[in-house]
């Protein structure tokens, strides 16, 4: 990382959490209606209720999607210096 480089700004790191949390929770809908149009169309139906188990990795798998979307985004936002340069406050002129 260049010494040069400032650290992000809080509202940069909140947007890419958020929509971090967004993009993960719409892929993991994708995977599973992908998923669920597999089993559907194989005739994968288990006669043994296991609807706690089946509940327990969906959130799996929906942490899994949200917390690589959030590090993604988070990585992006370390390493993409912002558009324009912050300006200090004592910076700006008086009009």
């Amino acid at each position: 990382m260049d010494e040069n480089m400032a650290k992000p700004a809080w509202l940069r790191i909140t947007a890419a959490i958020l929509l971090g949390g967004m993009i993960g929770g719409i892929l993991f809908l994708i995977a599973a209606l992908i998923i669920g149009a597999i089993n559907d169309s194989m005739r994968m139906s288990i006669p043994i209720n296991l609807r706690m188990a089946e509940n327990l990795w969906s959130s799996v798998l929906l942490i899994i999607f949200i917390g690589f979307s959030i590090a993604f985004l988070w990585w992006k936002v370390e390493t993409t210096p912002p558009s324009e340069p912050e300006t200090p406050a004592s910076e700006i002129p008086d009009e």
